[in-house]
C-alpha cells in the first residue's frame, strides 16, 4: 500500500502520525478540499511529467495550472504529463495518491511557489482517502526536494 510507504518515508522525521485518513475519496482537489474541509486552492497538487531522464513531480497549489512556456524555459522540454497507467511504476505512487513523499529513486521533486501564500497546505499521502497538514516550510523539509520553482499560473492576483 503507498500510504505505508509514505508512513514509513515520514517517520524518519516523526511526521508518520499526522497522516490524516478521510471516510471519504480525496482523488480530486475537490473532492480532497471537501474532505480536509478547506478551499481547493490549499490542496498541494502533485502533477506528474516525464522529464529529459527521469520523472519530475510539481507540487502545486490546488487553483494552478501549469504555464507551459515556463516549463519549456525551466525544463528545456514540453510539458507532458505521464500517461495514467505508467504513474505508479515511475513515481511508485498510483493517481489520486501522488505524493511527493517516498518517491521511487531519480523522481524529481519541485515545489511551485504557488502555496507559499498560505499557512499550511495538504499534499496527498500516498492513496486517494489520505493526506498530511503542512507549512510550506514543512513541505521544503520533509520532501526530497529540488527547491522552489515559478512554473505555474492562474494564482496570481
Amino acid at each position: 500500500m503507498s500510504v505505508e510507504r509514505t508512513r514509513k518515508y515520514l517517520s524518519q522525521f516523526g511526521m508518520d502520525d499526522k497522516i490524516i485518513t478521510f471516510k471519504e475519496s480525496s482523488a480530486t482537489v475537490e473532492l480532497a478540499a471537501k474532505a480536509a474541509g478547506t478551499e481547493p486552492a490549499r490542496i498541494a497538487k502533485t502533477l506528474s511529467f516525464a522529464g529529459k531522464e527521469n520523472p519530475v513531480l510539481i507540487v502545486t497549489a490546488g487553483d494552478t495550472k501549469i504555464d507551459n512556456a515556463k516549463f519549456k524555459h525551466f525544463f528545456g522540454i514540453k510539458a507532458h504529463m505521464l500517461p495514467f497507467a505508467e504513474v505508479e511504476p515511475l513515481i511508485g505512487h498510483a493517481p489520486g495518491g501522488v505524493c511527493p513523499f517516498g518517491v521511487n529513486e531519480g523522481v524529481k521533486v519541485y515545489l511551485d511557489i504557488s502555496m507559499k501564500r498560505f499557512p499550511t497546505m495538504f499534499p496527498a499521502a500516498g492513496e486517494e482517502n489520505n493526506a498530511i497538514e503542512l507549512t510550506p516550510e514543512e513541505l521544503e523539509k520533509y520532501t526530497d526536494n529540488e527547491g522552489w520553482v515559478d512554473l505555474c499560473k492562474g494564482w496570481q492576483e
